[in-house]
């Protein structure tokens, strides 16, 4: 296999996760198809200003990318459902900071679609008087979604939390982005906030939750790349 690999045809390209087809999107987000759900996860909305609020200034963009990227996604599913993953916000008071634009931004995602909020560490309470129903988990096709991974049984998971990178060296330059990484049992989604950071998922964190062979996509320019795991390198 070479170091990138990509689905030239129309279709997007399937990671199997308990039995069904999985479609790994650009922006992070990931659709499955028979249940016409998208899925996102650690949208970290409001980050800037929960950073802010301390002292520490970032570039107050940060919510309006991230709900950018969620409707590119959007165009191209067209999901009738959107499960957000947890840490949807960076802190528990991040949605009562949205302003008006990103309110309205939000809104017009959620429009015509179920909307559901899994709670996460950042918000365990997830977003009040936003839209949509608040769950700690949920469960789909068999498939057991949750913010984070869990250790115990052999159920089909799709989780969050853990924000995986993957760092490869092609044509002798170091590349290092987002990925998506699963088993068939197990798939963990890459973090979509614009400030998110990143664990290599050679880190113990995320290699110990996988015991078989893995596959790994990393997020390119308008597509996603498959990536050999013999090619993964440490931070």
């Amino acid at each position: 296999m070479t170091a990138l690999s990509a689905n030239q045809g129309m279709e997007p390209p399937a990671i199997m996760i308990g039995g069904i087809e999985a479609w790994p999107h650009a922006s992070g987000a990931l659709y499955l198809p028979a249940e016409r759900t998208l899925l996102v996860s650690d949208l970290h909305l409001e980050k800037a200003s929960s950073h802010a609020r301390r002292g520490v200034f970032l570039p107050p963009y940060d919510t309006r990318v991230t709900l950018g990227a969620v409707a590119l996604a959007v165009a191209a599913f067209s999901p009738r459902r959107i499960i957000a993953m947890g840490d949807s916000f960076h802190d528990r008071h991040g949605a009562a900071r949205l302003d008006e634009a990103d309110m309205r931004n939000l809104a017009a995602l959620q429009a015509g679609r179920d909307w559901l909020w899994l709670t996460g560490n950042h918000d365990p309470d997830a977003a009040p008087g936003l839209g949509g129903d608040v769950a700690d988990h949920a469960v789909l096709a068999g498939i057991m979604l949750r913010h984070e991974p869990s250790t115990d049984g052999p159920r089909p998971e799709i989780a969050g939390h853990l924000h995986p990178v993957a760092r490869i060296r092609l044509r002798g330059k170091s590349l290092r982005r987002r990925c998506f990484i699963a088993d068939g049992t197990r798939l963990i989604l890459p973090a979509m906030g614009a400030l998110a950071g990143g664990l290599n998922v050679r880190d113990s964190a995320i290699a110990g939750l996988f015991a078989g062979p893995r596959e790994v996509w990393m997020l390119g320019e308008g597509r996603v790349f498959a990536v050999s795991p013999a090619l993964l390198l440490p931070d």
